[in-house]
């Protein structure tokens, strides 16, 4: 297998134009490859600074998990820190995470904060939504979002053998007009949901809200881990 390190987007889009398999870590695709066979032309975006960069509003899509730090909002760096081992953080990176990966961790966190994706098209990079990345499995330069007021992340224990643990990311922003809107998304197995209500009054009227969308038709227990996040990350804004 060769592998290919381009520096700059014209290198990456000529790889792309040859046919190379975008990886990051590879700690999804390793075993896989061992099985099945190499491919004979790999690329990697860690030498590419668009896609390595770790700022307070983005992130590059090389940027292996243990680097997410402080400098990023909460709600991201403890969905990064909650990724597998310290081993596989060292290694796995913010785009595999979301476009590789059927687990998807980040992509909860990313979505409260309502973070629009940079991807590289065959003739140009080009932004776009979440679900689109999703959907067509882009290749992810990077993220950028908007700093929230307030922030949170929970990643229920997991259960050896069992279905992925229950995720539960929040966030607070303030829109144009001085209002708060939560963002509530949700990972039950191997779905992801989300939804947006005010919350200037708090949050028994924010969770009434909710209660008539999909988060409302989550499992009890589920619904409960979502109160107690609502609840935690807006105590400490009342009466700000």
């Amino acid at each position: 297998m060769l592998l290919r390190l381009p520096t700059s987007v014209s290198e990456a889009q000529e790889c792309m134009a040859q046919g190379a398999v975008p990886i990051g870590g590879a700690t999804l695709v390793w075993a896989t490859w061992q099985r099945d066979g190499f491919p004979e032309l790999a690329m990697s975006l860690r030498d590419l600074p668009e896609a390595t960069a770790v700022e307070p509003e983005s992130m590059g899509a090389a940027v292996v998990l243990h680097r997410i730090d402080d400098r990023v909002p909460v709600v991201l760096r403890e969905a990064a820190g909650s990724v597998g081992t310290g081993a596989v953080r060292r290694t796995a990176t913010v785009g595999g995470n979301l476009v590789g990966s059927s687990l998807r961790c980040l992509l909860p966190a990313a979505l409260v904060l309502d973070a629009r994706a940079t991807v590289l098209g065959p003739d140009r990079a080009y932004e776009t939504d979440l679900a689109e990345v999703m959907a067509k499995r882009h290749l992810l330069l990077g993220l950028r979002w908007h700093t929230p007021l307030a922030s949170g992340y929970r990643k229920q224990p997991a259960v050896a053998g069992g279905p992925p643990p229950l995720v539960v990311a929040t966030a607070v922003h303030a829109d144009g007009e001085g209002r708060r809107r939560l963002r509530v998304a949700v990972r039950d197995g191997y779905e992801v949901i989300s939804e947006t209500t005010t919350c200037d009054a708090g949050a028994e009227e924010a969770l009434g809200t909710l209660e008539g969308t999909d988060i409302g038709a989550l499992p009890p227990g589920a619904r409960d881990v979502v109160r107690e996040q609502v609840a935690d990350v807006l105590g400490p804004l009342a009466g700000r």
